[in-house]
């Protein structure tokens, strides 16, 4: 039980702070703001994080977590390559409506810099387990092209999520990632597709 209440308190002070962030920006928010947003106290705040620049790291938490909520919606009857497209839509929807591009920027910019940890490379997150899970069942129903791995559908696909979101931040969001995501990510899919 104390450990799912540390979870609990851990992730309220990170979904508190990306909100935060979002609506008064980075700079704008303080660890106070945090606090009062999430309902915990400044022990506890300090219990998991050094200060407000070690959240940076704790947006792939925040898409877990979108990840977690995406979970039952998944329509068991699809087919991997259209259950991809939808997650990747869901979480693109996402981002373009409550994450700013400077704050993505950030974190993408830490992750490039970061010498030990590299959260959005973590194997163990929830989005790394779910993508196995769907390109398992895929593999299983004879979806995919033989040859390749499962593990290199996985990577591709991650890679592939990558490449839009570094791409997006650096063209400063001047193009919508969903509308690009929605014509794009089903061609890239369908070159895993098993040929008819």
């Amino acid at each position: 039980m104390a450990k799912r209440n540390s979870r609990n308190t851990r992730g309220r002070i990170i979904s508190a702070a990306w909100k935060l962030f979002y609506e008064q920006g980075y700079d704008g928010t303080t660890v106070e703001d945090i606090v009062f947003e999430s309902g915990t106290s400044k022990g506890s705040f300090y219990h998991y994080f050094d200060g407000k620049d070690a959240l940076m790291g704790t947006l792939a938490y925040v898409f877990d977590e979108k990840y977690e909520d995406l979970m039952p919606t998944l329509d068991p009857e699809k087919g991997a390559i259209e259950t991809l497209a939808y997650i990747n839509h869901e979480l693109y929807v996402m981002i373009e409506s409550s994450v700013s591009i400077d704050l993505l920027t950030r974190l993408l910019s830490t992750q490039l810099l970061a010498r030990g940890e590299k959260h959005l490379l973590d194997r163990s997150r929830v989005y790394f387990r779910l993508l196995k899970k769907i390109v398992r069942q895929g593999a299983e129903r004879g979806e995919f092209r033989p040859g390749l791995a499962q593990e290199e559908i996985v990577r591709a696909f991650a890679m592939w999520e990558r490449a839009q979101l570094y791409d997006w931040c650096l063209c400063g969001g001047d193009y919508s990632l969903v509308a690009y995501a929605e014509k794009m990510t089903p061609l890239f899919l369908e070159s895993f597709r098993v040929g008819e």
